[in-house]
């Protein structure tokens, strides 16, 4: 399924208008993440395995400062380097983001220094 928001497609399962899926579901699973294979947002990993035939490839340290995080509650496209200095929340709308995602971090991004 594909869902517009703020003018970029995310795609994923059962995906709403603000990127949560039929795997992450809480209030602030607001995040969709640029696949650096595909270069298409999708709210997680299994979203990307379950809609594609190739493997997830994270975004490298070298595309840090690349648009790769979108916030599904405002549409603001964030690089990974503002997404990680966000403190769990927008920095354009405020909305909170799950902090759990960065026990994650590892399978969206390269591991950083």
């Amino acid at each position: 399924m594909e869902r517009d928001v703020a003018g970029t497609t995310v795609r994923g399962v059962d995906v709403d208008a603000e990127t949560r899926c039929v795997h992450y579901d809480t209030d602030r699973d607001v995040v969709a993440i640029r696949a650096a294979c595909c270069d298409t947002y999708y709210p997680c990993h299994a979203c990307h395995d379950t809609l594609t035939d190739h493997d997830w490839r994270v975004i490298p340290r070298d595309a840090f400062d690349d648009p790769a995080v979108l916030c599904g509650a405002c549409g603001a496209t964030l690089t990974v380097r503002e997404y990680a200095d966000c403190d769990d929340a927008c920095p354009v709308c405020g909305r909170a983001f799950n902090p759990g995602c960065k026990r994650h971090w590892g399978r969206y991004f390269v591991p950083r220094e």
